[in-house]
């Protein structure tokens, strides 16, 4: 089956969430974890903010890890799905 064939099949979207959506929330965990751990234990979240997502850093953080996750979705199912 052709990938275009694939992706009009409900089950591949159904699939593909369950896929994307844990992978982003944890690509999302390891990046604010490797950027700001001792922020997130000290509880100073406005320090998490100012690195993160202050001052239009929000835009490239959320982008990215959309972009890779749903790339990511697609190729895995895209892969598994027969």
């Amino acid at each position: 089956m052709t990938f275009l064939q694939k992706i009009k099949q409900p089950l591949f979207w159904s699939n593909f969430a369950k896929v994307a959506i844990p992978f982003f929330i944890l690509v999302t965990l390891i990046s604010l974890f490797m950027n700001s751990w001792q922020e997130i234990f000290a509880g100073d979240f406005t320090k998490v903010n100012e690195v993160n997502f202050a001052n239009g850093k929000w835009k490239t953080f959320w982008g990215l890890k959309i972009v890779i996750s749903v790339f990511y979705g697609i190729w895995l199912t895209s892969k598994k799905m027969k």
